[in-house]
């Protein structure tokens, strides 16, 4: 039997494509759905939001501009990278959330094939949700679905995998960056999947995971004066009213959510996908 100890991790922050410890030089302890410790996760500050969200707005210009094939290539890209470390996956979501192995394995699974999922609604969105307007005059009119722009993400809680890969996926399908604030006690399924970012085809900023608080966190992202809109899912159902309040000072959408954490192994449909979109209306005289 050996007598080695395990290196204790202390992961870090994904901001910018990039790996910083958080500002404040804090971290806390992970444990498993038993009580046991597993690693050490970095305390995100509000500076590190800060930086989060320069770094979603940096990278929105050109992410919205890439075509919806493009999109849907690296969306792609990430499932297959995600299939190639299904067995870290599953080890980490079985440690966090308490299931067996085999259970652990299957919301993988569906984890990557949601990816596929949304990857491939990238180019369908504009065929589904535009529309060329019938109108009582020389006129063309046409709606087009526009990104939203930088969307703040508090991930589900109790879903570390699953749910959260539910709500990251239709931001960026519709062209949008994210800030993603992971779940507080069971964060390590998506540490990996910001490894996975990087080391796919996403570009830098593209999406933000930053590991703390939803309480501490959301707020700050709530009333940032840079954020578009805010997705509220992880937040406790206490707490949403509060962000809702501090969302308006800044005119930003606030996507409703249900009382209670939904079922995340339902199948996908494209109501998040819609919720992240702007129709915009094109009016333009004919014969000119």
């Amino acid at each position: 039997m050996s007598d080695r100890l395990a290196v204790a991790k202390t992961y870090k922050l994904f901001i910018g494509g990039k790996f910083p410890r958080s500002e404040s030089g804090r971290s806390y302890p992970v444990t498993d759905a038993k009580g046991g410790f597993l690693a050490n996760a970095a305390h995100a500050s509000r500076k590190d939001v800060r930086d989060a969200v320069v770094a979603a707005r940096k990278a929105f210009g050109g992410w919205s501009a890439a075509t919806a094939y493009n999109r849907g290539q690296v969306l792609f890209r990430v499932a297959e990278v995600m299939e190639g470390r299904r067995e870290q996956f599953a080890a980490e979501v079985a440690a966090s959330e308490g299931v067996s192995a085999k259970a652990a394995q299957s919301l993988v699974d569906t984890a990557v094939d949601r990816w596929v999922w949304y990857a491939g609604w990238t180019d369908k969105i504009a065929t589904v949700l535009g529309a060329a307007n019938p109108v009582a005059g020389p006129y063309f009119s046409f709606t087009v679905p526009e990104p939203t722009g930088v969307v703040a993400v508090l991930a589900p809680q109790r879903s570390s995998l699953l749910g959260l890969v539910s709500v990251l996926a239709p931001v960026l399908a519709a062209g949008n960056t994210a800030v993603v604030v992971t779940s507080a006690d069971r964060p390590l399924p998506a540490i990996t999947l910001s490894e996975v970012m990087a080391t796919s085809d996403v570009p830098g900023g593209v999406v933000n995971i930053l590991t703390g608080r939803a309480a501490e966190l959301g707020s700050w992202l709530a009333a940032h004066g840079d954020v578009n809109a805010l997705d509220p899912t992880g937040a406790a159902p206490e707490d949403r009213a509060g962000l809702a309040r501090e969302a308006a000072g800044t005119v930003k959408r606030v996507l409703s959510v249900p009382e209670d954490e939904p079922s995340w192994t339902d199948r996908p449909d494209i109501a998040r996908l819609r919720r992240y979109l702007e129709p915009k209306t094109v009016w333009h005289p004919l014969g000119q």
